[in-house]
């Protein structure tokens, strides 16, 4: 079986509702666009996946990965996926971890289709559904906070995580009166979206350990390497890190080393894919660490999310990221939580979504190829 066509479709996303999740990123919303990648083999399966997000568009990666990437695959058993993702890494000057990434992706929907098995149990398979946390938008006030948090708490979900107005006095109000408005048992998470500098972060980290927090997550700059580890030296509360930190899947190692988090993070998209994911779970746990899956940025990222969680130990839980105006688009079925709090990894081959190919094919834009 040969690659022997690779194409990427463009289409309109539109409706995205106002919205964001700290000083790093505007607020966005109205249209952006999601890339559909198709991988053809020469025997007739089709592997997909999307580039793109509802804040970065698919197009802003596209042309690198027809250019760069294209020509790497084109003639190669799409089985070899291990050579082939080392060999899209020597293009990663030339393109990006996103574009790398969804190669990645539709490779392994080729291997579960030719196997005929979901993607999670050709990694392994360790459960078939995980608990699901809500990851919130940057809110007005303390009291929508409260409003939102209280809302998820009654629909079952098993935790809330903060994405907060990202000035730490203020960060720390946020924190308490959900805190008070949820009760003592309930699980929450903050991610301050790498907003403060180390006394503000030590502030907040000592603060929310008082209120028993879970995780807190991504305080400092992503490459601040030096502060992350003065800061987890003087907290009790665990740190989340390498989100967005800097060398992709090798850059972990630093990290492990100087003891610098408590746990690794990452996902399909800007770790380059689920090789780099699973890599990354096997090495974490290698040192007794989780490796908690963030969220994909679209709808067929996160389904490969969940695969990769499937298959692994160390993942606690399944990030949903609200609103889901600004996250789910292009499957004709998305995943959702349960009334347990639960999502449920697909048990059909490959990646198991269902792309909702003639909504793409009414908002297609442009196809490359």
């Amino acid at each position: 079986m040969k690659i022997d066509n690779i194409t990427l479709t463009l289409f309109a996303w539109d409706g995205i509702p106002a919205t964001q999740y700290g000083r790093h990123i505007a607020k966005f919303s109205g249209q952006s666009q999601l890339g559909l990648l198709t991988i053809g083999t020469d025997d007739g399966v089709e592997g997909h996946a999307f580039l793109g997000t509802s804040s970065r568009g698919g197009h802003l990666d596209a042309q690198s990965l027809i250019d760069h990437l294209k020509p790497q695959l084109m003639g190669q058993d799409p089985l070899d996926r291990e050579r082939l993702n080392r060999d899209m890494h020597q293009r990663s000057r030339a393109t990006t971890l996103r574009a790398i990434g969804a190669m990645d992706v539709a490779l392994w929907d080729i291997a579960g289709k030719v196997a005929g098995l979901p993607i999670h149990q050709l990694l392994g398979s360790a459960r078939s559904s995980l608990p699901a946390y809500a990851s919130s938008p940057t809110l007005e006030s303390a009291e929508a906070y409260v409003e939102e948090a209280l809302s998820i708490k009654a629909a079952g979900w098993a935790a809330y995580k903060i994405h907060p107005p990202t000035f730490w006095k203020t960060d720390i109000a946020v924190c308490e009166a959900v805190r008070n408005a949820v009760g003592d048992d309930y699980t929450l998470m903050l991610d301050s979206t790498w907003s403060y500098d180390f006394p503000q972060a030590l502030r907040v980290g000592q603060a929310i350990h008082e209120m028993e927090y879970y995780w807190y997550e991504d305080p400092l700059a992503e490459q601040d390497l030096y502060n992350y580890v003065k800061l987890r030296s003087l907290l009790k509360l665990p740190i989340l890190a390498t989100e967005y930190s800097p060398g992709g899947f090798l850059g972990y190692a630093p990290w492990i080393l100087q003891q610098a988090t408590d746990y690794l993070r990452g996902d399909v998209a800007v770790k380059g894919g689920i090789t780099a994911c699973v890599k990354a779970a096997h090495l974490a746990e290698a040192f007794g660490m989780n490796f908690e899956v963030h969220h994909g940025g679209n709808s067929l990222n996160n389904v490969a999310n969940l695969h990769v969680s499937g298959a692994i130990a160390n993942c606690e839980f399944f990030e949903v990221l609200l609103p889901d105006g600004a996250q789910k688009y292009g499957l004709a079925e998305d995943i959702e939580v349960d009334a347990d709090g639960m999502v449920h990894v697909p048990m059909a081959p490959g990646l198991g979504a269902k792309i909702d190919f003639e909504m793409i094919k009414a908002k297609t834009l442009q196809t490359l190829s």
